[in-house]
């Protein structure tokens, strides 16, 4: 009988683990009706809006904590990106870049995107 529950519990983790991974790729952004992005016809530019507290929930705080008060990542909040990282450009290169247990974000997030969660993170944090 113990086998049984065992077995069970083991196939519920499973299956979750499996819809986990399937909804974490299917969250990728794209346009979806009512974006402004889809609305633009061929040739025009609309401008891209960047939410960065946005940015920072999603990308950065499941290591950096959700208000900077650093976890995994050191502390971000209170002026400390501004004392490891004075030139804004060093920073921007750093996330960009990645280093460590730092991942890239080059090539998951535009430049705009970099640029307002730094900026984020030196004024907001």
């Amino acid at each position: 009988m113990f086998k049984r529950i065992v077995r069970a519990v083991e196939v519920v983790a499973l299956l979750l683990a499996g819809v986990f991974v399937v909804l974490l790729f299917a969250n990728e952004p794209g346009s979806k009706e009512g974006d402004p992005g889809a609305a633009a016809s061929p040739g025009q530019t609309l401008p891209v809006i960047v939410d960065p507290a946005a940015l920072f929930a999603q990308h950065c705080s499941g290591c950096h904590g959700d208000e900077g008060q650093g976890g995994f990542g050191p502390r971000l909040a209170g002026g400390a990106v501004k004392t490891s990282y004075p030139n804004e450009a060093d920073q921007v290169k750093f996330v960009t870049d990645g280093f460590g247990p730092m991942p890239a974000f080059g090539e998951r997030l535009s430049e705009a995107e970099i640029e307002a969660v730094v900026a984020y993170t030196r004024e907001e944090l």
